[in-house]
């Protein structure tokens, strides 16, 4: 029988070790943010309207008041849709640390139904500034927890050394294609054209295969692998139709100021110019729950609330979602986010056999 985690503790003060790291990673967060001028908030985590992403499925509940309706509520995806009435509420630039919730992903040594997020939005800036905001907040969490040995600005994970050291690798979605998977932006972008090279390259294509899944394929099974193989990796500029809130590029409209980065071949973090225009936010949202019922899943109305919020007028801000876990997981040295979390999902819900593969 698999001990669970605050067993194997009680056995083995070594156990502990990670989730030390984990409590000082968040300390050193919290630090940088203060520093920078931000103010920490908080958010909802049950709500009416949770985020509209197609592919991201929400856990269900009710939410039951004696001598009121009884009302349907999820829990959060993401703080995003909150902390973006705060910033129209005029609070300055913002940040948060907490529990989000994502249903139907898979459990892995890089997911968990129930993980930690760090959202922040920087007023006045736009995702070059995010960019930057990364690049400082590793080498200052390296840094406190005196993992830069002798300056270098290196960490180690997993018996390789990574260069923090700023700036750090940025190529966009397109030359990526380019550059690994010999697909030009044209190509790229052509639904027929992506399909049949997609085919081509030996994946699975129906008659029924759309643009998206022909895009996803190449993406992450022939651009991904090589992001963040020495240093951490941004990758940019994505097709619009893939970052729903996020503002286009001014100098060609097919793209939208998105970035992810990535080290270890790990996703760390996925950033935006946020979109402000009310009336192309909702029409996006509103496809986008379409989209969901297409899909056939859990249906819920627009956040209204949120619209009427970008009405009155939200800043030029420049927005990211970090995975915590995962950030740990590199600092703490460790294979898998289930040696970061106290209380991982097969610690709470009985399984039968082992869901992180490779993980004692």
């Amino acid at each position: 029988m698999n001990q669970k985690n605050w067993q194997k503790i009680r056995e083995n003060k070594q156990f502990l070790q990670p989730f030390l790291v984990r409590e000082k990673v968040i300390d050193a967060i919290r630090e940088f943010f203060k520093k920078e001028g931000f103010h920490e908030v908080e958010t909802p985590l049950l709500v009416q309207s949770p985020g509209t992403e197609p592919y991201l499925e929400v856990f269900e509940s009710t939410l039951v008041t004696p001598g009121f309706e009884n009302k349907k509520a999820y829990l959060l995806t993401s703080p995003e849709l909150s902390m973006k009435k705060l910033l129209a509420a005029g609070t300055g630039s913002i940040f948060t640390i907490c529990k989000s919730f994502r249903n139907g992903e898979g459990i892995s040594s890089f997911h968990n139904p129930e993980f930690s997020i760090l959202e922040w939005y920087r007023v006045d800036a736009d995702y070059t500034d995010v960019m930057k905001d990364c690049e400082d907040l590793l080498l200052f969490i390296l840094k406190k927890l005196e993992l830069n040995a002798n300056g270098k600005n290196k960490l180690e994970y997993q018996a390789t050394e990574y260069d923090l050291s700023s700036p750090w690798e940025r190529i966009s979605v397109s030359e990526a294609f380019q550059k690994y998977a010999g697909v030009s932006k044209e190509d790229m972008l052509d639904e027929k054209k992506i399909v049949k090279i997609a085919k081509s390259k030996g994946y699975l294509v129906s008659e029924f295969t759309t643009w998206e899944e022909a895009y996803n394929q190449i993406l992450l099974n022939e651009i991904e692998p090589h992001l963040g193989k020495s240093k951490p990796t941004i990758l940019y500029d994505y097709p619009a139709s893939q970052a729903a809130l996020s503002k286009k590029k001014d100098s060609d409209p097919r793209f939208a100021e998105r970035f992810e980065f990535y080290l270890a071949g790990i996703e760390l973090g996925n950033a935006f110019s946020e979109l402000t225009d009310a009336d192309e936010q909702e029409a996006r949202m509103v496809a986008d729950l379409q989209y969901r019922k297409e899909l056939g899943k859990v249906e819920y109305k627009i956040d209204s609330d949120f619209i009427s919020a970008l009405r009155l007028g939200l800043p030029r801000t420049g927005g990211i979602a970090v995975g915590v876990d995962r950030l740990v997981m590199l600092f703490a040295n460790v294979p898998s986010i289930k040696d970061t979390l106290l209380f991982p999902v097969d610690d709470v819900f009985d399984y039968v056999g082992r869901l992180f593969p490779g993980v004692v």
